[in-house]
């Protein structure tokens, strides 16, 4: 039978309790065991364990197989460094020295792995730290850039007016300059009002006579195109007798004038019939030439007949 050495699960939902047992290979994990060799807590913290050495020796002697658990729960308590002694051929004398010198060696490196594991958390501890500073530094930047930011904005307000005052002030000092400099050409525009009237008055005068001569122009112009329009009147009946004259002359040559569409029509004819008697031509020639050749080849017939 192929014995096995394993943990055997018991306990409650979410809280599991491994027995360590020797049972068949054939077995389900939670099946009948042989023995009973241990158990083991996972729960708690350390993880706590209890083996019974001897038996366990015994049952590895007979054949057993432990499992990968099982083998992690003997190298912790020291029992596959005894069991793999023992299997060197080693006295029992030496093989307690060799745990003893075991057992120093696991201190040390469980001390080892208990300063490693503090160093860690140490340098956790400080990263954290390091990171809350940056983070307090960068707020501390922040805020101060916002506040030179609105110290710049108030200075900036307040030069912003005092440049308005000053340029108010410039302003008041133009206006009343304009003011002044106004005032002056007024009063010579006063004297020179007289002589810009008597000017002006002038230019009306000249202004009415140009356009009475204007008017007089309009009226000769006007007679001589009436006196043009009677003449023309006159003239007319004399012209349309000529345009009627014109016209019967022009009736009569087209009369003597023969049909062009007539003369067309004839020459069109004529080429027609011109071309039908040459087709015909060509038709009696080419069956003139069918006919000398069937008679050639009849008496080329005849005269391999006679040779035969």
């Amino acid at each position: 039978m192929a014995t096995k050495i394993r943990l055997k699960r018991i306990g409650r939902r979410n809280r599991p309790f491994y027995r360590v047992v020797v049972m068949d290979s054939r077995n389900r994990r939670d099946g009948a065991a042989i023995e009973e060799l241990g158990w083991f807590n996972p729960i708690e913290a350390d993880k706590s364990y209890k083996l019974d050495e001897d038996r366990i020796l015994h049952w590895l002697k007979e054949g057993a197989q432990p499992s990968e658990a099982a083998h992690g729960l003997m190298k912790r308590s020291g029992l596959a460094h005894r069991w793999h002694l023992t299997q060197q051929g080693l006295d029992e004398k030496t093989i307690e020295k060799e745990m003893k010198k075991w057992a120093l060696t696991r201190e040390e490196t469980l001390k080892n792995r208990a300063e490693k594991a503090t160093k860690k958390s140490e340098k956790a501890e400080e990263k954290l730290k390091a990171e809350g500073e940056a983070a307090t530094a960068a707020e501390a930047a922040a805020e101060e850039a916002v506040e030179e930011a609105t110290v710049a904005e108030k200075d900036g307000a307040v030069e912003e007016a005092a440049g308005e005052e000053v340029s108010v002030e410039e302003s008041t000092e133009e206006v009343a300059v304009e003011s002044t400099d106004e005032e002056a050409p007024a009063e010579e525009t006063a004297d020179e009002a007289p002589v810009e009237e008597a000017t002006a008055a002038e230019e009306i005068v000249e202004e009415d006579k140009s356009e009475s001569k204007v008017d007089e122009a309009v009226e000769e112009n006007v007679e001589v195109e009436e006196a043009s329009a009677e003449e023309a009147m006159e003239d007319a009946p004399v012209e349309e007798e000529k345009v009627e004259e014109e016209t019967v002359e022009e009736a009569a040559s087209a009369e003597e004038t023969p049909d062009v569409e007539e003369t067309v029509d004839d020459a069109v004819e004529e080429v027609a019939v011109e071309e039908t008697t040459e087709e015909a031509e060509k038709e009696d020639a080419s069956k003139e030439e069918k006919t000398e050749k069937d008679a050639a080849e009849n008496d080329g017939k005849d005269e391999k007949s006679e040779e035969k």
